[in-house]
């Protein structure tokens, strides 16, 4: 309240200020201009009483005060009018003529001796009086003076009248103004002000649900901010009771905390650099604004907490189209944007590069192979010669890089990069140097389809570690090696040797940043009917599965088997839905383009089948969705189907299962994903048999809840003791260890 009237005191006095000031100055102009005409008029009719006919009717018959006087008087609006010869010759024309010169003597002969007319304003009773004291000349001489007296009333009731009216006006103004900045503040300043203090002791007791959105577009960095401040103090909160826990239970499992502090440890001094083709954040236009997003990668959530770490350097292709407004003139750029740990270096890629070495020999040659989901590789000398020539660009980045470093520690993400491990090597043989290969690693039999399997293979081994998902994958390595290239290949420690280079091949099953406050930290309860509102569907009971859409998920297979199963347990229609959210990919390869036409006509196909009112046997949502939007159906699902034809590890098993804090749902999965030799509770299909699938989708609805609590907490516990920060320590770890032992 003190405020609010400190406020309106101050807006009036300041408004009273600014319209006295204006009024000053109008006051001003208006009485010259008033006085201007006045004078003008007196001068005129001066002239006209010096007639010498006025004069003769005055001192031949001493009509002073006569009707024709008076009446010429008035004519023109004069009170009198005296014409001076001297002190004792003067005329007087009206009544009051006689009195009113009295007043005058002083400014009469000041005119006189002056030789120069004199006009001013002055009161008499209640009189405004303007007189104009006008010497006459005659042969070059004043031989008169006439003065004229008119009636000023009138300018001081314009002037009065200024005055009152801008008072009135500038009161009323203020007022207004100010009622409506009380309103503004109060509404726009006071409202968002008091948010401001929820959100700093939302942030301050870690209530983040307080936190979701910003009341006014102008606070939104500000809210940014907060919820930011919010969730690392919840984190951290969350943290130091997981750690407090921890060490009461004598647990050894690994959190983001326990990594830093390992990082720092192995690496010392050394710079760690991470190479991969996909960017951890990427800037695109929205609109006039640049925003910065974070691509769906489940290598970038496992790579980013190493870098976040130690603050260390990822070298990627730019692929957002504000990318190159981004970065400075080393095409480098710190992130995270909201709190900055490492450098991210950029590297552009032309068109036909991104054709031949992206689209071409990584996604149409080297993943068909690594793949076996019966769709040919295909290999083209044009695709080849890009891809060596891609390899290079970032071999000969990651040496600038380095170039002041003596013993780099280097990971190569992927089967982008086969042939750079080599290429790094024989510039920079002091470099530790790790590739993980995030696909499945065929048999030498398949693999050998491939033109140039020695040369990747050569490319692969100039690193001194090869991470694979599974041993079984190692294995097939192995064996790859031992058929192609002349090498020793010892079996009893998984190395290789070729000439006096030594490279370890091991098993580092990749997997998600779960740990156990995660799941104490979640707490929405999910509403199917509101979930699927939206869609116009009415349901009990759904399922999910999530992919990208590629011809090795089992996509085809998954929805045969739902057909099945509607087949067999008409009981479930119009009960059951499964959502099948497909994200678009590589949508330039004919295959894949394709198989999203023919995903969509089976489903298509499928509902017109089992078609009811409001209700679908398959959802089948196309497009890209953020982990935030797919949580939902991750926690209210009834079972989560995995149909990988072939995968190297698939984490949305884990994702899947990591979710599970409302209630516990069924994992079925692939036996051809990496993520079946982990995940011991889940129900393991082989996707070709569509009757066995149909069964377990029955078995997975029906299950009793006991046994789906023990499932669940089985594969939970397990994802626990080897998430991501522990794959990242063991990584990292092995890769140290090889410091000694590599030459």
């Amino acid at each position: 309240m003190k405020i609010n009237l400190a406020l309106i005191l101050s807006i009036i006095i300041a408004v009273g200020i600014v319209a006295f000031c204006f009024t000053y100055f109008q006051i001003l102009n208006e009485k010259e201009r008033l006085a201007n005409e006045l004078e003008e008029k007196v001068r005129i009719s001066a002239g006209r009483f010096s007639d010498s006919n006025l004069l003769m009717i005055e001192k031949n018959s001493g009509l002073a005060d006569s009707d024709y006087i008076n009446k010429t008087l008035l004519q023109y609006r004069l009170l009198a009018v005296a014409i001076y010869y001297r002190s004792d010759s003067i005329i007087y024309f009206g009544k009051s003529a006689e009195s009113l010169v009295k007043l005058s003597n002083d400014y009469v002969l000041q005119a006189e001796n002056g030789n120069t007319a004199l006009h001013n304003f002055f009161t008499v009773g209640n009189q405004y009086i303007y007189q104009l004291i006008m010497p006459v000349k005659s042969n070059e001489e004043t031989d008169k003076v006439i003065i004229c007296y008119s009636e000023a009333n009138y300018i001081k009731n314009i002037i009065n009248k200024i005055w009152l009216g801008n008072f009135f006006r500038w009161f009323m103004q203020a007022l207004i103004i100010s009622f409506v900045t009380v309103l503004v503040v109060r509404w726009g300043v006071f409202s968002p002000l008091r948010k401001i203090v929820e959100w700093i002791k939302a942030a301050r007791i870690g209530n983040i649900e307080e936190l979701k959105k910003p009341p006014a577009n102008f606070l939104k960095s500000l809210h940014n901010e907060i919820t930011g401040i919010a969730k690392a103090m919840q984190d951290a909160k969350l943290s130091a009771e997981e750690e407090a826990r921890l060490r009461a239970n004598a647990e050894a499992v690994w959190t983001p905390e326990r990594l830093k502090v390992e990082v720092k440890s192995l690496l010392h001094d050394k710079k760690l650099v991470v190479v991969s083709n996909r960017e951890p954040y990427m800037h695109i236009h929205s609109g006039k604004e640049i925003k910065c997003i974070v691509p769906a990668s489940g290598m970038i959530t496992a790579m980013e907490p190493i870098l976040k770490a130690c603050g260390g350097l990822w070298i990627a292709s730019g692929s957002g189209d504000a990318d190159r407004e981004t970065v400075n003139s080393n095409d480098s750029i710190q992130v995270p944007p909201e709190d900055p740990k490492y450098t991210l270096r950029r590297l552009w890629l032309t068109k036909e590069e991104e054709d031949h070495y992206y689209y071409g020999f990584s996604n149409e040659g080297l993943w068909p192979l690594c793949h076996i989901a019966h769709t040919r590789p295909v290999f083209r000398e044009l695709d080849w010669d890009y891809y060596k020539k891609v390899n290079q660009h970032f071999a000969d980045a990651v040496i600038e890089e380095t170039k002041n470093d003596a013993q780099p520690i280097i990971l190569i993400q992927d089967y982008h990069f086969a042939l750079l491990p080599e290429l790094i090597k024989k510039r920079k043989p002091s470099a530790r140097i790790a590739i993980f290969w995030h696909i499945p690693w065929p048999n030498p039999e398949s693999f050998g389809i491939c033109p140039w399997q020695n040369e990747i293979l050569k490319g692969m081994l100039g690193a001194d570690l090869i991470g694979f998902h599974t041993q079984y994958h190692c294995n097939h390595f192995l064996e790859t090696v031992n058929n192609s290239l002349e090498s020793r290949v010892l079996w009893e420690n998984f190395t290789i040797k070729i000439g006096w280079h030594t490279t370890l091949v091991k098993p580092f099953p990749i997997s998600i940043a779960f740990t156990r406050k995660a799941v104490e930290s979640q707490s929405e309860q999910i509403n199917p009917a509101r979930l699927f509102n939206e869609y116009g569907i009415v349901t009990s009971l759904f399922g999910i599965g999530v992919d990208r859409i590629d011809y090795t998920k089992g996509i085809i297979e998954k929805f045969l088997a739902l057909e099945r199963f509607f087949e067999k347990n008409t009981e479930y229609i119009g009960k059951f839905t499964f959502v099948q959210i497909g994200a678009p990919s590589r949508t330039l390869i004919k295959n894949y383009a394709d198989m999203a036409n023919a995903i969509e006509k089976e489903a298509d196909r499928i509902n017109w089948r089992f078609k009811s009112k409001n209700w679908k046997a398959i959802l089948l949502l196309k497009r890209h969705h953020s982990h935030e939007e797919i949580k939902p159906f991750y926690q209210g699902a009834e079972l989560c189907l995995v149909t990988s034809l072939h995968d190297g590890m698939n984490l949305v098993a884990k994702e899947f299962v990591s979710e599970q804090t409302q209630k516990s749902g069924v994992l079925i999965l692939s036996r051809f994903a990496g993520a079946s030799q982990q995940m011991k509770g889940a129900i393991i299909i082989n996707p070709y048999d569509i009757e066995k699938t149909s069964q377990a989708i029955k078995m997975a609805l029906e299950m009793p809840q006991e046994e789906r609590d023990s499932r669940i907490e089985m594969m939970r516990n397990d994802i626990i003791a080897n998430n991501i920060y522990a794959w990242a320590a063991n990584l990292l770890q092995t890769m140290s260890k090889l410091n000694t032992s590599s030459t």
